[in-house]
């Protein structure tokens, strides 16, 4: 502030509705034992761009994207999500 104190926020991330963000996004169907870590790995080529692929769904616990194998999932597309790093395919690093 002008007066020199300082003023502390958290800094807000605002994502787009689902029904939006599916259709700027690629299916993936859950194997037994994926975890969300290893999704991040595959699709984003770091593991702790999970948070991309939990964004994408309606879950806000992340063991919840992988618990149960055969369900599909959404993973966001190279620039489909705001602030994203990559997409299926693309590797970062």
């Amino acid at each position: 502030m002008p007066d020199g104190a300082e003023v502390k926020y958290a800094k807000r991330r605002l994502l787009p509705r689902l029904e939006d963000a599916a259709e700027e996004a690629v299916p993936h169907t859950v194997s037994s034992g994926e975890r969300a870590d290893q999704l991040g790995q595959r699709y984003f080529g770091d593991s702790g761009q999970w948070w991309q692929i939990a964004d994408a769904n309606p879950t806000l616990d992340p063991r919840e994207l992988t618990d149960e194998p055969g369900e599909q999932i959404a993973v966001p597309l190279p620039g489909g999500f705001p602030g994203g790093l990559g997409g299926p395919g693309v590797r970062n690093g």
